[in-house]
């Protein structure tokens, strides 16, 4: 069984389709460069990368409470705010069928 590997930034500067890419290559244990093209998908294959990144941009002294789920190159990737990405195997006993905690 695999541990969810997480990725987040204190002031959520980072957009949440940027978090998913480096989330993946600490997953990886590869260098962010690395995931693009023709070795991985385009990220825009599963999500609309604009869409996302609006869905958790918020304005000074509000809060997003948005949790977004999603399957990327194997991986189940869960997006909270704060541009907290979780990344689990697919093939894991903590994959898709199971509860995303808040």
């Amino acid at each position: 069984m695999s541990t969810p590997d997480n990725t987040s930034t204190s002031d959520g500067a980072v957009p949440p389709t940027q978090a998913i890419i480096e989330a993946i290559a600490a997953h990886e244990g590869v260098d962010v460069t690395e995931v693009e093209p023709p070795a991985y998908d385009p990220l825009f294959t599963v999500v609309n990368p604009e869409a996302l990144d609006e869905l958790f941009h918020t304005t000074a002294g509000t809060t997003s409470s948005a949790v977004v789920r999603l399957e990327y190159e194997g991986y189940e990737i869960v997006v909270r705010p704060g541009s907290d990405v979780e990344v689990r195997d697919c093939s894991s006993d903590e994959s898709i069928d199971s509860p995303v905690e808040e």
